[in-house]
């Protein structure tokens, strides 16, 4: 399998395993924000939908499909506690979610080599220069959040 199919085969999965723990999150449960913690499952949704475009698309030179508000709602750093108006609710987010993936396959299929207009160091560390880095880079940063998800779920059922 080459490894471009192999990148999107993860990618898929990864983002499936998301959208799986999703789907039994009431909106009233999405918006809660567990004690102790400072954001909530629709944050970490909207985080990873963010962040993937940005790594995706916008990083690449690519326009990326951000809707307004998007940063001031998920972007590194942000949190409900701050927010001014409404986000979006979290079936609108689980549908961008399961749109996205195909998105990046449509775009990059057969041009996962191809270097990112500048280098990108990661908060970790780790310097990202092509499509491929950056994608693979996701896995690991969906990979946390959906953790997160998980454990907010479980905090949250037993509230």
């Amino acid at each position: 399998m080459p490894m471009s199919a192999y990148l999107f085969e993860q990618l898929a999965f990864v983002r499936g395993q998301t959208v799986k723990a999703l789907q039994d999150v009431s909106e009233a449960q999405a918006a809660a924000v567990p004690a102790g913690f400072r954001n909530s499952v629709l944050w970490q949704a909207g985080h990873i939908y963010f962040v993937q475009e940005r790594f995706a698309f916008s990083a690449q030179g690519r326009e990326a499909e951000i809707p307004e508000g998007f940063a001031a709602w998920f972007a590194p750093g942000s949190s409900p506690a701050t927010w001014a108006d409404r986000p979006p609710a979290l079936a609108e987010l689980t549908e961008m979610l399961r749109d996205q993936t195909k998105r990046i396959v449509d775009t990059w299929d057969g041009r996962l080599h191809e270097g990112a207009p500048k280098p990108y160091t990661t908060s970790t560390g780790i310097t990202l220069t092509a499509t491929d880095a950056f994608l693979n880079f996701t896995l690991y940063h969906e990979g946390m959040h959906f953790q997160a998800i998980k454990m907010y779920k479980g905090l949250l059922a037993k509230a």
